[in-house]
């Protein structure tokens, strides 16, 4: 459905649009979205058990609304050190232009979380898993910290990695969940899309945030989530089964010195996912035993089915290196040799683990 003006038939009709304008799943005008809209906010606040979904034109877009929404002048945030150095650049650039304070606590720690709450604190900002290095925070047990205090704290979760299908946010206690839809939600890698989930307590004011910044989804790139949605779960779990089959090949090369994915039995993260999780995406990470910058770069200029690109969550698999240690304030990364971000997507796993077997070749052959 494609519009920018929406005609009204009589002027009682325009001001009753006039009157909902800030409600999600309202039409009014076409910056706010169509009928194309409303039905993939709607399935995807019924998917996760929110009270409703606001769509806007990227993942970073959602992770600004969804912040800019709860913060004003003066007031304080909390941040995984796990987190998605965009999320971290714009905590730092954007919101401290504007007086807004950023610290970061240990994603496996609240006890670290808790002694940096403030009373002016109004977000706790979380990812579960963590970006790059897959730590798996205890998202129930934030939440009971942050809404034990006197003061308004929410807790925000970028919820990517397990789509609104293996992670129900708010039967957790999240207030604000978001996605970057380009991921698993389009699932072809032929759109860009952000969602922010929210709350019935948080909903209005995420949606003035997102109107107040002129934010403006396509049509076009909706239909094509939409499409994504339909094939959701069985795309997920392949991408589990590809995840699960590549780690295992892995786990056992002298060549690999760990493995981050929390669905491994011997993931420090696995009892949470076990607990909290309804499954796990095929985006995982590998630290690989000590070697040079030329045996990593034969490893990737060789691979064949595995891409080098900056996203995931599409059908085709991705590998890019990775440097967690630039992206760390308040912890340590101990890293014992070079690390890697690979996507396992919907190819045949036999296929891949052949294209990794022979990328290992030209990286012991570059040593």
């Amino acid at each position: 459905m494609h519009a920018s003006t929406i005609l009204f038939d009589t002027v009682e009709e325009m001001e009753e649009a006039t009157r909902h304008r800030a409600h999600p799943n309202w039409v009014h005008y076409g910056r706010g979205g169509t009928q194309t809209h409303i039905a993939l906010q709607e399935t995807v606040a019924e998917l996760e058990g929110a009270h409703a979904a606001l769509c806007v034109p990227s993942g970073l877009a959602a992770v600004a609304v969804a912040i800019l929404s709860q913060v004003r002048q003066g007031d304080h945030l909390l941040v995984t050190d796990s987190v998605y150095a965009p999320t971290r650049a714009f905590c730092e650039g954007f919101l401290k232009s504007f007086g807004v304070e950023t610290d970061y606590y240990d994603p496996l720690d609240i006890e670290d979380l808790r002694a940096k709450l403030r009373p002016e604190t109004r977000v706790i900002y979380t990812e579960a898993p963590g970006s790059l290095t897959f730590e798996m925070q205890d998202i129930p047990a934030i939440c009971q910290v942050a809404h034990a205090r006197d003061t308004d704290t929410k807790v925000i979760l970028d919820n990517t990695w397990a789509t609104p299908m293996y992670f129900k946010s708010f039967a957790h206690g999240v207030d604000i969940s978001v996605h970057a839809g380009t991921k698993y939600i389009v699932g072809h890698s032929d759109a860009m899309l952000g969602l922010v989930l929210t709350s019935e307590e948080t909903t209005a004011s995420v949606h003035r945030q997102a109107n107040l910044l002129g934010y403006a989804c396509g049509p076009d790139d909706i239909y094509l989530a939409l499409r994504g949605l339909r094939t959701l779960s069985v795309r997920l779990e392949r991408h589990q089964q590809n995840a699960l089959a590549l780690c295992t090949w892995l786990a056992g090369r002298s060549d690999v010195s760990r493995l981050f994915y929390p669905a491994l039995p011997d993931d420090p993260g696995h009892a949470v996912w076990k607990r909290d999780f309804l499954g796990a995406s095929g985006l995982f990470g590998v630290e690989l035993e000590p070697v040079g910058k030329e045996g990593i770069t034969a490893f990737l200029n060789s691979l064949e089915l595995f891409g080098m690109g900056y996203s995931w969550g599409g059908y085709e698999s991705l590998a890019i290196p990775t440097h967690p240690e630039d992206y760390r304030t308040v912890t340590r990364w101990e890293g014992h040799g070079p690390t890697l971000r690979l996507h396992a997507g919907l190819e045949d796993p036999d296929d891949l683990i052949r294209d990794l077997e022979q990328a290992f070749g030209q990286l012991n052959a570059a040593k």
